[in-house]
């Protein structure tokens, strides 16, 4: 399905910017940092007063450590800008609770028992589940080999992870042909009806 259409006549009224950053260390180790930032178009009322247009009602950051098996070695978080302040900020250590995960392995169930209702807050849990792909694409071509073109390796990650990348489909048949696999005929496959007909004797 395409993009809909923008209505012609519409008016911003909130502002969410999501940002990652992963950063290689001189340790070997990585740090993502991931920041959240909510503001409004308008004046609003807030716990402590109006809150300006273009001023933040959310702005955080939670930060994770990771080494190259994408291990959570260290955690925290930051509330800048809250809804409540002296309130919202007040969880102590929660995102320390990170730290033994693993970014692939079960994670995201992992994070809603650590933090997931009132343990937590809401948004820097939503942070957190922005973080595994974007490691994951940090690590690309630098700790990950996302060719699978050497001795031994193994299939590349990202094969079978999404439409695009099924093993069966035209771009690993010409991107990552040691990684095809044909998949039935279909009408949007013809790559795999036109290597069964040709292996056929």
């Amino acid at each position: 399905m395409s993009l809909l259409p923008a209505a012609p006549r519409r008016q911003l009224k909130h502002h969410r910017r999501v940002d990652v950053q992963v950063f290689c260390r001189e340790d070997g180790l990585w740090e993502a940092d991931a920041t959240l930032v909510d503001t409004k178009t308008r004046a609003v009322p807030m716990a402590d007063g109006l809150r300006q247009a273009g001023e933040p009602v959310h702005d955080m950051v939670l930060r994770v450590v990771v080494n190259a098996q994408l291990d959570i070695l260290a955690a925290g978080s930051q509330t800048r800008w809250m809804p409540y302040p002296g309130v919202c900020d007040q969880h102590g250590d929660a995102y320390g609770r990170l730290v033994g995960l693993n970014l692939l392995r079960d994670f995201r169930r992992q994070l809603r028992e650590r933090l997931g209702g009132v343990q937590g807050c809401t948004h820097l849990s939503e942070l957190a589940l922005v973080l595994p792909t974007a490691v994951v694409q940090a690590f690309a071509g630098d700790v990950i080999d996302t060719r699978g073109t050497a001795e031994g390796a193994s299939q590349p990650f990202q094969i079978d992870r999404c439409h695009a990348l099924r093993s069966s489909g035209e771009a690993v048949r010409t991107h990552y042909p040691r990684w095809y696999r044909p998949g039935p005929a279909t009408a949007d496959n013809p790559a795999s009806t036109l290597q069964t007909s040709k292996d056929t004797p």
